[in-house]
């Protein structure tokens, strides 16, 4: 006398789990994947760093604007540091691509130069604070583009703190 096989393939998100055997046997991976697989993944879904970009476009009203020709600051680089302006450009990016605005969400340190209005050293000394706090990261073809972790930062701490000295 055979056994029937029962097959069961359990897709969560991302994740796929096929599982087959005999109907006991299913029923206790079954078990098994519910009690183990979810809470871990609830607990590695909870810790990942999201972006929520219609936060984000909100939170940059007054500060950020976009036109035919690209980004724009709307605070006057006078009120900001040097990293502060750069975040800024590199943040307007991000969201101009994050919405469709832009091409992409990288600048090239000439770009970003031209932006912040200083020299090329001073650029560079601040495009790599930016990239050893992991606020920014250099792209394959040298140009630089805000992380994550960095987007989150500025919504959190660089944002507001703009927005009280410049009462925007």
């Amino acid at each position: 006398m055979s056994i029937d096989k029962i097959q069961v393939t359990i897709k969560y998100k991302d994740s796929e789990q096929k599982i087959q055997g005999t109907t006991e046997e299913t029923w206790h991976l079954i078990c098994k994947f519910y009690s183990e697989f979810i809470p871990s993944f609830d607990v590695a879904h909870k810790l990942w760093l999201n972006v929520d970009i219609q936060t984000l476009a909100r939170d940059c009203e007054g500060l950020i604007a976009f036109s035919p020709e690209g980004s724009n600051i709307l605070v006057p680089k006078t009120k900001l540091t040097d990293n502060e302006t750069l975040a800024l450009w590199l943040l307007a990016s991000y969201l101009g691509k994050h919405l469709n605005l832009l091409d992409s969400n990288a600048l090239s340190k000439e770009e970003l130069t031209t932006k912040l209005g200083k020299s090329g050293k001073i650029t560079s000394t601040r495009l790599g604070e930016l990239v050893k706090s992991d606020w920014a990261a250099k792209t394959i073809d040298d140009k630089f583009t805000m992380t994550s972790f960095g987007v989150l930062q500025m919504q959190k701490d660089v944002l507001p703190r703009i927005i009280a000295k410049t009462g925007i």
